[in-house]
Order: C-alpha cells, then sequence, then structure tokens
C-alpha cells in the first residue's frame, strides 16, 4: 500500500466511532458517594453531578460505578460507611455535607473531594483555599459577604425594619465569619441585630421563646444542615408571628421562606466531576485548590409576600432569577 493509500485509510479509522471513543473515554472509575442526609433530599444534585460526569466522558454502566451510602441524618454512622467504601476498594470518596467534617478526622487512604457548607480554612482542611491539606479538596458553599446583601434586600422590602433576628449555628465552621459580616452590614443599616445560637432543638425552642418576647421584624437564617433539617419549624414559627424569614439556600424559599439569596447549589456539585476528573487522572487533591460559589440566584416567594401583606418591590422583581407564585 502506497503512503496516499495507508494514510486515507488511516483516517477512515480514527473517525470511527467505536476507535474515537476508545481514544477519548477515560478510564473506568469506581466512586464512593457519602453522606449524612437522606437521598431524596440529595435527589437532584446527585442528577446535576452524573449530568457533569457524563459529559466528561464517565458514563454509568461503561466506565463509570458510583456506591452510594447515605446516613439517613445520623452523622454517627459516616465512619462505618466510609469504612464499607474502602473495603470495597473505590479510587476516591466523594463526601457531602456534615460528613465532611467527620471524614477528615479519619484520615482516610482513598482520596476525598466534597461540597462543604462551612468555610473550610476554619474546619481545618486547609491552610488557605488554595493550600488543602491532606488528601482531600473540594468546593465550599459559604460566601459570608452574602449575609449583608441579604439584609439589604430585606430593607429593600421592609423599609422602616429597625430589629433582626439572627438565627445560626456556632458550631458551623466559618459562622463566625458570617456573624460578622451580618451584624457590621446592621449597623450600616441602621439596625439591630439579635443573634441566636442554635445548636440543637432546645436552642431553637429557645430562641423562638426570646424572639416572642422582644418582637423582631424579620428572621436571617444562616444556611445549614441543622437550619435545613429544621427549615419548617423555622418558618411556620415565623408565618405565625407575621415575621419574614430570609436565607442563602433556594430551598427555604421553596418550603415557604420570603426569599433566597445565595449559592445556585446544583452548579457547585455539576463542578464536583471536574474534581473527580482530575483525581482519577492522578493529581493529588492535595495540589486542587478549593473554590468558592460562582453563581447565585435570587428566589422570591410571592405567595409568602402575600399571606405576610408585603409588597414586593419592582426592583427586586426585575433582579429575581425565580418568583414562587
Amino acid at each position: 500500500m502506497d503512503r496516499r493509500h495507508f494514510l486515507t485509510a488511516l483516517g477512515l479509522t480514527i473517525c470511527r466511532p467505536e476507535f474515537a471513543f476508545a481514544q477519548t473515554s477515560p478510564k473506568h472509575a469506581h466512586i464512593g458517594w457519602l453522606t449524612a442526609q437522606r437521598e431524596a433530599s440529595l435527589t437532584p444534585y446527585v442528577k446535576a453531578m452524573r449530568e457533569s460526569l457524563a459529559e466528561l466522558g464517565y458514563v454509568e454502566g461503561k466506565n463509570l460505578t458510583i456506591d452510594f451510602r447515605y446516613g439517613d441524618d445520623s452523622i454517627e454512622r459516616v465512619p462505618e460507611l466510609a469504612a464499607d467504601l474502602e473495603r470495597l476498594g473505590v479510587d476516591l470518596i466523594v463526601a457531602q455535607g456534615a460528613a465532611v467534617e467527620t471524614i477528615n478526622k479519619l484520615k482516610l487512604k482513598t482520596p476525598v473531594v466534597y461540597v462543604f457548607s462551612g468555610d473550610p480554612v476554619s474546619a481545618g482542611f486547609a491552610e488557605n483555599l488554595a493550600r488543602p491539606r491532606g488528601n482531600m479538596t473540594g468546593l465550599t458553599f459559604m460566601a459570608a459577604e452574602f449575609n449583608s446583601k441579604r439584609l439589604e434586600l430585606l430593607r429593600e422590602f421592609l423599609p422602616k425594619m429597625r430589629r433582626v433576628a439572627i438565627i445560626a449555628n456556632p458550631e458551623h465552621p466559618g459562622q463566625e465569619i458570617e456573624r460578622r459580616d451580618a451584624e457590621q452590614a446592621g449597623r450600616r443599616l441602621g439596625l439591630t441585630t439579635d443573634y441566636f445560637p442554635t445548636r440543637n432543638n432546645t436552642e431553637l425552642d429557645d430562641a423562638f421563646a426570646k424572639i416572642s418576647e422582644t418582637p423582631v421584624e424579620a428572621i436571617s437564617v444562616f444556611a445549614d444542615g441543622f437550619a435545613i433539617q429544621n427549615r419548617q419549624k423555622i418558618i411556620e414559627f415565623a408565618m405565625r408571628h407575621h415575621v419574614p424569614v430570609i436565607s442563602g439556600w433556594a430551598i427555604f424559599a421553596q418550603s415557604g421562606a420570603l426569599c433566597t439569596y445565595g449559592p445556585r447549589l446544583a452548579e457547585s456539585y455539576r463542578r464536583l466531576a471536574y474534581y473527580v476528573d482530575r483525581v482519577m487522572k492522578g493529581v493529588q487533591p492535595a495540589l486542587l485548590p478549593i473554590e468558592r460559589p460562582t453563581k447565585f440566584e435570587l428566589i422570591v416567594n410571592a405567595r409568602t409576600a402575600r399571606a405576610l401583606n408585603i409588597p414586593v418591590p419592582q426592583s427586586v422583581l426585575l433582579r429575581a432569577d425565580q418568583v414562587i407564585e
């Protein structure tokens, strides 16, 4: 065969779909998914991660296996679930939420990439966002500066507002940064901010009792796992007292809060696929900087606004990514 015919034949071979897939498809990845939460609460986010993995060439049933482990709201189960995944020989573990703090203490041999609502530096996972520690890296949902922006949003809804309650879990890594930002914004806006630490249901009930004694005009909730689990309780209390709730994650607005302004969580779960791909290609987690949110969304619950007889400003409607009617 002469050179021209050889090159033509080679070109036809390379263009065949099965040959192209063999050249571009990543090697088989065996991933463990680990969380202390329940499966139903994370279904849309797991879907986002799977879709992004597929875009990078990782397709379940072909070159991707995912073993899921859910703690069903029991953080105590995380060590045994992590040990189970290591026994299976997974290539890496994708960790979510509060489970990440426990996993950090286990010092696993298996690489870990994570999504975490707290501040990784405060939690001890990193010296700074550019320098993760140990065998772990990933993404944080925390954007503390948005607590001040949420107070500014409340002021748009309630121009005469003077007193705001802050409900927050002091054990959530980075909470002190969020509190400082909110209190500074409160002083700038001429607001009194009453801080209520809520580590557990007893403290949450105590906060409700104190808020009832000294009425506030709005409640700002710092988003974390405890707040998510108790969001309906917080919102129902606020509605009984005709007080709007604002927070950072969309699920609060979907559950009845007046509005939310914060990271678009699905985008962070999509971004997890990038970390999985890099680790699978041999990059050490410590060389992958931790990322903060880059996409944000404003969601307004117009039903709640009507129930509280609070007009939704046109300026807010024009900026809203979603309005719940």
